[in-house]
């Protein structure tokens, strides 16, 4: 036989009297009727119901916060590894070499615009387009 515990509980009078019509039936006692209502409300809060909702969603979106932030480790891994290439190979300008210095604002400037120009566009030069996906 399981355990019981008396509890004492105040009810508002229009539920206490829809609570008194269920036990009348045969059958039904309140402790039985509370017993069931309590038990079906707690397994319903038991289950978070924003889980039960939006669990597969959720499960989507963090994969696709994973597999962005692995994509922008390996592009800041490949600039990274780019730079050092760059810095190791170039020599460095002669300090009174304004033509060179020139050159070089000019192919950054550029850079900078062709940048602009492909992530304005919606353009990658790796992998698929923003429309193909």
């Amino acid at each position: 036989m399981v355990e019981r515990v008396r509890y004492q509980l105040f009810l508002p009078k229009p539920l206490s009297d829809r609570l008194e019509a269920l036990a009348a039936k045969p059958g039904a006692t309140k402790s039985a009727i509370l017993t069931d209502a309590l038990t079906a409300w707690l397994n319903r809060r038991g289950a978070s119901e924003l889980e039960e909702r939006f669990a597969i969603r959720l499960d989507r979106l963090t994969n696709a916060i994973g597999r962005v932030e692995r994509d922008g480790h390996v592009v800041l891994e490949t600039l990274a590894l780019f730079i050092r290439f760059e810095l190791s190979i170039q020599a460095p300008l002669a300090e009174n070499d304004q033509a060179g210095r020139a050159v070089a604002r000019q192919r950054f400037e550029a850079f900078v615009q062709q940048v602009g120009r492909q992530v304005a566009a919606g353009k990658r030069t790796l992998g698929p387009e923003e429309g193909d996906r």
